[in-house]
């Protein structure tokens, strides 16, 4: 099934109803229903160390976290899971644990004996994933799955037995050769793994799941899980499964948060999501508090209910393509059709910048909102839309401040009523604030708001005024348009965060490859910490440095390994080495960073 021409993922792209799906009990939370939006987040202690680990989940849990989630790569590891949740529960925290398993069913039969909830990945879950390219006849594929639902369906009779949920959590990164092979690597390839999986699980009369669809790259998340939640509909009212929501491999600090919030924000926006996880390549208790603002948003906020005309979208939400706009030059820069994406500010920032913009390198403002003859709509004047339509001159447009709407449909019903030919401004907010503003509360809006659009392939140029420091800003405005895919200026990381299967410290050797190569801009770096997802999740990366071993490293170009067993001193150096081979690499300018 490739046709998403008669797929709907939301009931109304212009208003806010969260998605109905069933109640599923994980321990003693109720995640889906009419319950809160979960939070979740997962320890990076070697689950052999029961003090470590008891000690980290109960850190989660002071700040915050409803779920928490342990490796369980062997049956061995699994088997202390026992050991981990009677201390838990001695100490008198009742948390939900999920036991992560990856490749080993035998893992996976031992953990659900201890923890609430199982995490399985149907790209290696007893399937095969070693990059080979083949052809699967129809008699070759089914007897694939015989073999998959083998090995699956005891996992399935145990959960439902001792009452145990699970997350049936597709990765981009880790599908199987079979699916890759026959849906390549796709959403729909995603959506499909996970599927088969849940056509198992349901064959034995067992709903107790959840689903996933991580992918590093925004955009194709986003699209896995509109592709997904389409599926679902379409199969029938019975599968309303809880969603949890995920951007595997963020990374770290306002990269990672940002890339969090586009992928997070913009489902939940469109009412998808029951339970998430916020990835980031720090310490795992820093993940809570950005979780819970994502979800902050979305707790309790009432279905809109205000009469209008459903629209039809003017884009295919399953599948990205810019809108089609006309060129125009502002200011000196062309913006529209194919030109690069354009950053506005204000002419109060502009001045208070004015001083040092020589100097500010790929952050400069480029466009003054007040001198660019920008025309401010309100969507819902359908005079107004009319009258810009049929003028013969080509405008670019915004929604006007004041409008009551979320900048989301509100730029969604501008983009679909206005003329396409028309280039569009996006706002992160149609009310901006005065006085000093707390970055956090404006980057996860903004990255929202305006990564969400893009990824719809809605906008031309942004304006941010939710933060109002002018330097931090701009700031926060180029770095949504780089993790939203839409205009590279400098490296790009994808690290995954740090959890019990890491072979490396992240944190540190994400930061020293961050040092020696952020200067190399477009060039795609992955850093991931073990094999699980590594491979599959470098599919858009130029290189990539991942744990082979303790103390070891391999180097990838793409895809394929091109170095092994390096030891962990000199991988950096090797990595560097790689980059030059394949004439990626640019000495760094010697000059001081711009301030801003």
């Amino acid at each position: 099934m490739s046709d998403t021409s008669a797929l709907t993922y939301c009931p109304d792209l212009l208003s806010y109803s969260r998605r109905k799906s069933r109640e599923v009990m994980v321990g003693n939370v109720a995640v889906g229903g009419d319950n809160p939006i979960r939070v979740q987040s997962m320890i990076t202690s070697d689950t052999r160390d029961t003090p470590a680990c008891v000690a980290e989940v109960l850190g989660l849990v002071e700040a915050g976290c409803e779920i928490v989630r342990i490796t369980a790569q062997t049956k061995v590891y699994a088997a202390n899971l026992e050991n981990i949740a009677r201390e838990v529960r001695a100490a008198g925290c009742n948390v939900p644990l999920v036991a992560d398993i990856h490749f080993k069913p035998d893992a996976a039969m031992e953990a659900a004996k201890w923890v609430e909830k199982v995490r399985v990945n149907p790209g290696n879950y007893a399937d095969k994933k070693k990059f080979e390219i083949r052809e699967y006849s129809n008699d070759q594929y089914e007897a694939e799955l015989e073999r998959i639902r083998e090995q699956f369906n005891p996992l399935v009779h145990l959960c439902k037995d001792l009452g145990r949920a699970m997350r049936i959590g597709t990765n981009h990164g880790s599908l199987s050769d079979r699916i890759m092979n026959r849906y390549g690597d796709t959403p729909l390839g995603m959506c499909e793994s996970a599927l088969e999986f849940a056509r198992i699980a349901r064959d034995n009369s067992y709903h107790d799941f959840v689903f996933s669809m991580k992918a590093s790259n925004p955009k194709v998340m986003i699209e896995a899980y509109r592709l997904l939640v389409a599926r679902l509909d379409a199969e029938g009212s019975d599968w309303n499964y809880p969603i949890h929501l995920g951007v595997t491999e963020a990374g770290d600090g306002e990269d990672g948060r940002i890339k969090s919030a586009i992928g997070i924000g913009s489902l939940l926006a469109d009412g998808i999501g029951d339970t998430i996880r916020v990835s980031l390549t720090e310490d795992s208790i820093h993940e809570i508090p950005v979780a819970q603002a994502l979800a902050a948003a979305f707790n309790g906020k009432a279905s809109d209910t205000s009469d209008h005309t459903p629209l039809s979208p003017s884009y295919d939400p399953f599948s990205y393509e810019r809108r089609s706009s006309s060129v125009l030059t502002i200011q000196g820069h062309e913006l529209g059709g194919d030109k690069t994406v354009r950053v506005f500010t204000t002419q109060e920032r502009w001045n208070a910048l004015a001083h040092k913009i020589a100097n500010m390198g790929d952050f400069k403002p480029e466009i003054i909102a007040e001198k660019s003859r920008i025309l401010e709509i309100n969507p819902h004047d359908d005079a107004a839309i009319s009258a810009l339509n049929s003028e013969s001159e080509t405008r670019l447009i915004t929604v006007a401040d004041g409008v009551p709407l979320e900048p989301i449909p509100a730029f969604r019903m501008l983009a679909f009523k206005a003329d396409p030919r028309h280039p569009i401004l996006l706002k992160d907010t149609l009310n901006p604030p005065s006085g000093e503003t707390n970055f956090l509360h404006a980057l996860l809006p903004a990255a929202q708001n305006i990564g969400s659009l893009l990824c719809d392939g809605i906008g031309d140029a942004i304006l941010v005024r939710g933060e109002t420091a002018p330097g931090q800003s701009l700031r926060l405005a180029y770095n949504i348009l780089q993790a939203a895919g839409t205009r590279i200026f400098k490296t790009d990381y994808v690290a995954c965060p740090s959890c019990g299967r890491t072979l490396f410290n992240l944190q540190s050797t994400t930061q020293k490859i961050r040092a020696a190569t952020g200067h190399l801009k477009g060039v795609r770096i992955a850093v991931m910490g073990c094999i699980v997802n590594g491979p599959g999740e470098m599919a858009d990366a130029d290189f990539g440095y991942v744990g082979g071993a303790p103390g070891k490293i391999n180097l990838y170009v793409g895809k394929t390994a091109v170095n092994f067993n390096i030891p962990e001193a000199e991988a950096v150096e090797r990595l560097i080495d790689l980059i030059r081979e394949h004439d990626k690499w640019i000495d760094a300018q010697d000059k001081a960073p711009a301030t801003v």
